[in-house]
């Protein structure tokens, strides 16, 4: 059952920071758009005046904050079978296929990640966002491996911050065309909406700071299998990034190169390393190379 509301009283301790992104910063469970919304419903004022979400904060500011209970949830339970790599009081590691959405959005209401989870952990709708309940991260709909998920708002938010402190091992396997060199780099360029298409990512000047590390693991024809870390989380950020720098993924029909060998991206979350929230103890969980992605390298090799 849902509680009633919270109510929080903070005092900035920082000059110039976003009334959203300091709010977000002390609560991580709460995702920005959800921040947004309360700031424009009234229940985030600073110094009892209501504000807006971009409002530059100064130091000493009082921040009010009421979490009103979320509201029920639209998601309907969809039982579907899930590889479960993990499983306690406080988490779930899944191992996810390739063409199941993580959570409902537009053209997607259903048949996603979370509709599964919840037909598995019913008590999922009661955390978090309405629509996400339990994420902490995402992989694309055509990215598969390994995803973590939430099972009560105190793992959430542990997790959440682990992320935000980018301690998060976060490795993918990644076939791209042409043989990369040298056979190991960071990538570093700030990643935005592309001016020409906001429906697509790109790397912009005025961009967030996105930085992938990538090795070779070994050429295959005139192509590379790499392993990329990633330092941060932008959208698309494996994407964009090594189609930037002419590497386009194999398979990616919107950034890369479009394959006979494969119906979607070359892109797989192989291993994720966090610190299990009961316990502090760092983990990592494995997922091996899909058939699909598998048989492509056969082919092509």
């Amino acid at each position: 059952m849902n509680s009633g509301p919270r109510t929080y009283r903070l005092i900035a301790g920082e000059k110039g920071v976003r009334l959203d992104r300091y709010v977000c910063g002390e609560f991580p469970e709460l995702s920005r758009t959800r921040v947004q919304r309360l700031i424009a419903d009234g229940y985030i004022t600073v110094s009892g005046q209501t504000a807006k979400p971009g409002q530059r904060l100064g130091i000493g500011d009082r921040v009010d904050v009421i979490v009103p209970p979320p509201a029920p949830s639209p998601l309907v339970p969809e039982p579907m079978p899930l590889n479960i790599l993990y499983e306690d009081n406080d988490i779930l590691v899944v191992d996810k296929p390739a063409g199941l959405t993580v959570h409902p959005a537009p053209g997607h209401p259903g048949h996603t990640l979370v509709n599964a989870i919840l037909a598995y952990f019913p008590h999922l709708a009661d955390i978090g966002d309405s629509l996400r309940p339990g994420i902490v991260h995402r992989l694309d709909r055509d990215t598969s491996g390994v995803m973590l998920v939430a099972k009560n708002r105190a793992a959430q938010a542990d997790l959440a911050e682990q992320f935000k402190a980018r301690s998060v091992a976060k490795v993918y396997l990644v076939l791209v065309k042409g043989h990369l060199t040298p056979e190991s780099g960071i990538i570093e360029a700030p990643i935005g909406r592309d001016p020409r298409n906001r429906k697509k990512m790109a790397v912009v000047s005025q961009g967030r700071e996105a930085r992938t590390e990538y090795r070779v693991i070994r050429y295959v024809g005139n192509y590379t299998l790499l392993e990329v870390r990633l330092e941060t989380g932008r959208t698309h950020q494996i994407r964009v990034h090594l189609g930037a720098i002419g590497y386009p993924v194999v398979g990616d029909k919107v950034y890369g190169v479009k394959s006979p060998h494969l119906s979607r991206q070359f892109v797989h979350a192989s291993r994720l390393g966090f610190r299990l929230p009961a316990t502090g103890e760092y983990v990592e969980y494995t997922s091996e190379l899909p058939a699909d992605l598998a048989q492509a390298l056969r082919d092509i090799g």
